[in-house]
């Protein structure tokens, strides 16, 4: 999908589909005003017999208007002029986005960046219009065969059409919000594809092909490196496993050499059977996407890479799949860590928590800004929350209040939760210096807890995307979150303005 920004009005131009937003109060404004003018008020005329309805997203579609040059219009509506903010915006854009993509193949001009969105300004607005129409314009079908669709539909070229003079930095938004949904993109793709493609080898192929593609430094460990690291805990994740396990590390210098890095840490587990503490068959299909903090992390370099930020990042992904087997860990085995740290295994399905400790041990090399890991991590995560923000927890308020600014600014929201030190005495175990697991209450941040261990060096921060890295059901797929999370707070400290 091809986007360009150009200033003018919609009446004149000759093009598949124009797109204007409407309010539910039924007054005009912008585009929308210049199509009821140029059609002598049919548009009007039209909106008021009531066929859109007032909530936000709804669609009309209304062809050959009067005094209009293309095909067919295509009204969004706003929801109600006071009520209207980010929520209504973005439920604007992914109706549009959806109708774009299952429209016709024909050429689109979208007419929305200058409506105004309180306390936002015009380069927001169209990073988030471009996101939102290459996202909905996403499709997997790298394994399917003869339901391959072959004929391409929905639109080719987009026309982002303002009253304004057009600036730098509107155009780099527009640049921004393509690189975004490409590196959500990205992130989808590697979470669909099933456990028997997606390997931990090919995340490392994926990685070395980024790395060609954008002149990354890229470094692929295997077993014997790791063994020599000393990363135990990781390995004891991994033994039950024919595909052997990868340490993928990844190096954006965009910064000046001597500027600290951001770390980035994504949970690699190609494929979660539990182990030897195996789950319930039901739904463990879904345990493909327990890779997905590993994806985000690819994805966000490939949107950072596209937009050429000037900012120095690293991003380091622990690759293994979590099979039962004859030599897999056992419920009570203890393993040593990368830092020296010993632990009880309790648990063989809280493994990702196990692969992450030596990841983040291996980050304080890159003596970081801050460091900041994404992983699949627990279910409790999801009952907490559902499935709408990522769980947040820190050991800095500053960089905790930083990331969840930038969930608010990209729509990409988190939510933080308590990481204090009493929670620490639920980890305790009797043959080792911390259990893997704390019992049955607040999982998600005995989770943190644990990782917290590793990660008094440096400022960290963890994500939780349990609950939002995918969807189930009839939708099921990857949501290539939070790759806009991140590439937003990337953005935000390639600027140097942090928060």
């Amino acid at each position: 999908m091809e986007f360009t920004i150009k200033t003018g009005t919609p009446e004149k131009l000759k093009t598949g589909s124009v797109v204007v937003g409407v309010f539910a109060d039924g007054q005009l404004g912008g585009a929308a005003a210049a199509l009821d003018k140029a059609s002598k008020g049919k548009f009007a005329a039209i909106l008021g017999r009531g066929d859109l309805e007032d909530k936000a997203g709804s669609l009309l579609a209304i062809h050959d208007l009067p005094g209009s040059a293309c095909e067919r219009v295509l009204a969004v509506g706003l929801g109600k002029r006071d009520e209207f903010g980010d929520k209504a915006w973005r439920d604007a854009l992914a109706a549009v986005g959806k109708a774009l993509a299952s429209g016709p193949a024909s050429d689109v001009a979208v007419c929305l960046a200058d409506i105004p969105v309180p306390g936002r300004d015009i380069d927001w607005a169209l990073q988030q219009l471009v996101r939102a129409i290459a996202d909905g314009a996403y499709r997997f079908d790298a394994t399917k065969g003869k339901d391959k669709d072959s004929k391409r539909r929905g639109a080719g070229k987009v026309v982002l059409l303002t009253g304004e003079k057009i600036t730098a930095s509107m155009e780099a938004a527009v640049q921004r919000g393509q690189a975004i949904a490409e590196g959500m993109a990205l992130a989808k793709d590697l979470g669909n594809l099933p456990g028997n493609f997606c390997t931990p080898s090919y995340l490392a192929d994926t990685a070395v092909a980024l790395g060609k593609q954008y002149k990354l430094k890229v470094e692929v460990l295997d077993r014997d490196d790791m063994q020599k690291l000393g990363m135990g805990s990781l390995l004891s994740v991994a033994r039950g496993s024919h595909q052997p396990p990868k340490f993928i590390v990844m190096h954006y210098k965009g910064g000046k050499s001597k500027d600290k890095p951001v770390v980035l840490v994504g949970k690699g587990i190609t494929f979660d059977t539990g182990g030897i503490s195996l789950k319930p068959g039901a739904e463990m299909d879904e345990m493909k996407f327990d890779m997905c903090g590993a994806a985000s992390v690819l994805g966000t370099f490939k949107a950072i890479a596209r937009m050429a930020l000037p900012i120095n990042v690293v991003g380091l992904i622990p690759a293994t799949e979590n099979m039962p087997g004859g030599s897999a860990t056992k419920p009570g085995d203890v393993v040593t860590s990368m830092s020296g740290q010993t632990i009880e295994v309790l648990n063989t399905d809280a493994e990702g928590r196990l692969i992450l400790c030596d990841a983040l041990t291996y980050a304080e090399r890159f003596k970081p800004a801050c460091v900041v890991d994404i992983a699949t991590l627990t279910g409790a995560c999801v009952v907490a929350l559902g499935k709408i923000p990522s769980g947040l927890l820190a050991n800095d308020d500053a960089l905790a209040r930083e990331l969840l600014d930038c969930g608010t600014v990209s729509g990409d929201r988190a939510w933080q939760l308590p990481l204090w030190d009493e929670y620490q005495e639920l980890l305790k175990s009797n043959f080792a210096d911390m259990g893997n697991i704390g019992g049955r209450f607040a999982g998600t941040i005995t989770a943190a807890c644990f990782l917290a261990r590793f990660t008094k060096a440096y400022k960290w921060a963890h994500l939780d995307i349990a609950g939002t890295a995918w969807v189930s059901g009839d939708a099921k797929g990857a949501t290539g979150r939070p790759v806009p999370l991140l590439a937003e707070f990337l953005i935000a400290r390639s600027q140097g303005a942090p928060g």
